[in-house]
């Protein structure tokens, strides 16, 4: 089987609790299933991105192992979306082993099996749930909230609610706070136990 690649855009060290617990360093890789409006990242998405495989990324990063190890940090894969590269990452956990943390940044925008090869080698799931409602996630992703939706169920039933946290957006032109207290009542009934609200900043 051939080694995996990774799309890689972005390496952002010494991160103090951004991401994940103590010192963490994010790793933007580029694809993404969504078309969101207000992307923070769609500048760097349209970009061509470095293809490294993970023996180059794990030499890259273990500058920084005594700070992961000290702090309970690690690696946080984002993106673009993470979980488009489930191989890699599962290749990568082989490298760097059990004393780094893997975060993962996901809108869950993927298909069933990338979740569950996912919960196999990812230590926490950052979710990025824009909204529970249908046709608001439809005008401001061009894609379908129900597979999320789905797939958010199946993560919690696969590595328990303590491993996941799930952040609601508030976003200017598209939903209201009305929307997304409903939208944490809907992932707080798939199994959710720990959201995060913030806001969209458009400059």
């Amino acid at each position: 089987m051939a080694e995996p690649l990774y799309p890689l855009l972005v390496i952002d060290r010494l991160r103090m609790e951004t991401d994940g617990d103590g010192v963490t360093t994010l790793v933007a890789g580029a694809g993404c299933p969504l078309s969101c409006r207000y992307c923070l990242n769609k500048d760097v998405l349209t970009r061509g991105a470095e293809q490294v495989s993970a023996q180059e990324l794990y030499d890259r990063l273990k500058i920084d192992d005594l700070y992961f190890r000290a702090t309970g940090g690690g690696v946080t894969f984002g993106g673009g979306e993470s979980l488009l590269h489930v191989p890699f990452i599962a290749r990568f956990r082989s490298l760097c082993g059990p004393d780094w943390r893997i975060y993962a940044e996901t809108a869950l925008s993927v298909p069933p099996e990338s979740v569950r090869a996912a919960a196999e080698c990812v230590d926490f799931f950052i979710v990025d749930i824009k909204t529970a409602d249908a046709e608001i996630y439809r005008a401001y992703t061009g894609g379908e909230a129900a597979p999320a939706l789905d797939n958010l169920a199946l993560l919690i039933s696969l590595v328990g609610p303590e491993r996941v946290r799930v952040r609601i957006p508030l976003i200017p032109g598209y939903n209201d706070e009305a929307d997304r207290r409903a939208t944490d009542a809907a992932v707080r009934a798939l199994g959710a136990e720990n959201t995060e609200f913030f806001d969209y900043v458009i400059r």
